[in-house]
């Protein structure tokens, strides 16, 4: 790889990200990041009617937490002139040609093919339209479509990810590039982007290959350099079905928000699916060591929601407290004794924000849950003097059990309810410094 890589990931600003963009988003990145290179996020905007704004934000934020910083920014809205000339080239040439056939009659003619057991591809008839012909449809009020006119044979290039691939153009309808209001639907912006740009590697879905034969025809029209193309495999959920923007809790905001780490979520989005055992990698740098294009499985990726809480959960407990610092603030948690609460509670949390949970069982107040009063007063009386440390639980619930004969779950579970009031939990002997005598007396005598 001679040229330094330029590489681009390309949304629509029509509504928020989901896990689904996330992969191509983070094989993109990834991909710049382990061989040097640049990676520009490019907003294909060119749905007016669609895009927004607040949308175009959302993109920016999503990518932030994901912490992949685009090196270039590009908007299509931006760059119309642009397209205008490349298709005036094209219509010199005779690729781009105008069309008048309206959506009803198309869908027509489409249901007649297939009724006559005939593929249902576009046949050009507009190719066949007169000069005379073509001004009598405008005076009907009619406004042209363009298409460009492929050539009918295969296109071969090496995928990235599949290898040796081809598409028989032969096969396809002439694409639709302009729409009869005058505006681009993808696919021309985006080779003229690319070509302009100088994008080395194209890396996206493989929803697109069937484009990737178009538009190899319409770079090789317009003069341009053609990119190297890798076609991964799509995420799915769990159950197979193809995700949208309409799974608002597989959003990377619906994520976020239910407190997932961006770690967690970059190590499934772009380790399932490849020959790499799915597990939680932090460092960015690590994780693009470990993405090989080409050991991309073929078989679609399963986005699997326990399978991201586990990893979640395995990245929390790695977490030095450093790191939350300024997170268990937020959630309430006062700097002293911080430290010492995260190390006994880290280890019982599936997200750092459960943390709030635990710190409002240590401060209070709780219901406690007395079970037997005689024995919780007996546990009370031999509750020991201050100061607490991290073996206090261990010799107060031996002299509990001394005193009591209680043993097991039925010395420590009767204990465990009425300080908390749960039954299940971090280890008390990090808690119970932590809540201090003072209250821990107080609930043994069920005040909370």
């Amino acid at each position: 790889m001679t040229a330094t890589p330029l590489v681009r990931f390309a949304p629509s600003p029509t509504g928020y990200l989901h896990i689904g963009n996330a992969r191509p988003a983070l094989l993109n990145a990834l991909f710049a990041r382990a061989h040097q290179g640049r990676f520009l996020l490019r907003l294909d905007d060119t749905d007016a009617e669609r895009s927004t704004q607040a949308f175009a934000e959302a993109v920016a934020e999503d990518l932030a937490w994901l912490e992949i910083v685009p090196d270039l920014f590009a908007r299509q809205s931006d760059r119309a002139a642009i397209y205008d000339a490349a298709a005036e080239r094209l219509k010199a040439m005779g690729r781009l040609y105008p069309c008048y056939e309206t959506q009803d009659e198309l869908e027509r003619r489409r249901r007649r093919q297939l009724g006559r057991g005939q593929p249902p591809i576009y046949d050009r008839a507009a190719l066949a339209l007169t000069p005379a012909e073509r001004t009598a449809l405008e005076a009907e009020g009619r406004k042209p479509h363009w298409r460009f006119k492929l050539d009918a044979r295969t296109v071969a290039w090496h995928d990235l990810v599949r290898g040796e691939a081809t598409v028989d153009c032969a096969s396809l309808s002439d694409p639709v590039l302009i729409r009869a209001d005058g505006s681009y639907l993808y696919t021309l912006p985006s080779v003229v982007d690319d070509a302009e740009m100088g994008i080395t590697h194209v890396i996206r879905g493989e929803d697109h290959v069937t484009n990737t034969g178009v538009q190899v025809q319409i770079f090789e029209a317009l003069g341009s350099a053609i990119p190297v193309f890798g076609h991964h495999n799509l995420l799915t959920t769990a159950d197979g079905e193809g995700l949208s923007k309409r799974l608002g809790h597989l959003s990377l905001r619906g994520l976020r928000e239910a407190g997932y780490e961006p770690a967690a979520v970059r190590s499934l989005a772009v380790l399932t699916g490849t020959a790499e055992s799915v597990r939680a990698v932090a460092s960015l740098d690590e994780l693009a060591g470990l993405v090989d294009l080409a050991q991309i499985s073929r078989a679609p990726a399963k986005f699997d929601p326990q399978e991201l809480d586990g990893l979640n959960a395995r990245l929390v407990h790695a977490m030095p407290y450093a790191e939350v610092a300024d997170r268990l603030a937020a959630l309430g948690v006062p700097p002293d004794g911080a430290q010492a609460f995260w190390e006994a509670v880290r280890p019982n949390l599936a997200k750092v924000s459960e943390a709030g949970d635990w710190w409002r069982v240590v401060a209070g107040p709780v219901t406690p849950v007395i079970g037997d009063p005689a024995f919780i007063g007996a546990a009370a009386a031999l509750l020991p003097a201050e100061p607490w440390d991290g073996e206090t639980w261990k010799t107060w619930t031996g002299a509990v059990k001394a005193t009591t004969g209680a043993k097991g779950k039925a010395l420590f579970m009767p204990l465990r309810l009425a300080v908390t009031g749960l039954e299940h939990g971090p280890d008390l002997g990090g808690l119970l410094p932590l809540i201090g005598r003072a209250a821990v007396a107080r609930r043994l005598a069920g005040a909370g």
